[in-house]
């Protein structure tokens, strides 16, 4: 019996989509990080409400960039940032003196700031200082 090369190549295929299946569903769950005592600014991120808008408060830290790159809010507004990323990542203000300080958020962590005045703040990630963004704040 002779089979196509063109079989065969769908056979392997075949084969090696449901292997990469099998291998996908097996992968134990992520486990949640540890809390650390001292560490209030860490948390999950905020669960939408029905009047709010939970996208404009959150960003989201994927592929080594901030999504979105350019946040609006309004002041008093918590913005929480997410690592869904494969590395390490911080949310660190540009310059001296912003308010921006995360601890280093490994994979799932959050990290929440009220901006509490009116402005444009610039940020980065100092381990991928290329990963910039802003949040600004309006009246």
């Amino acid at each position: 019996m002779r089979i196509s090369v063109g079989v065969k190549h769908f056979v392997l295929v075949g084969a090696a989509t449901l292997a990469l299946t099998a291998c996908a569903a097996q992968q134990p769950p992520a486990a949640s990080p540890p809390s650390m005592p001292g560490m209030t600014s860490m948390a999950a991120p905020p669960s939408p409400s029905a009047a709010g808008n939970a996208t404009s408060n959150t960003v989201a830290i994927k592929d080594f960039a901030f999504a979105p790159a350019a946040t609006t809010v309004t002041k008093g507004t918590t913005v929480t940032w997410t690592n869904s990323d494969q590395d390490a990542h911080t949310v660190t203000s540009t310059g001296s003196g912003g308010p921006l300080r995360s601890p280093t958020l490994q994979i799932g962590q959050s990290f929440s700031y009220t901006f509490a005045t009116p402005g444009t703040f610039e940020y980065l990630c100092t381990i991928h200082p290329f990963m910039t963004a802003t949040v600004t704040v309006t009246p």
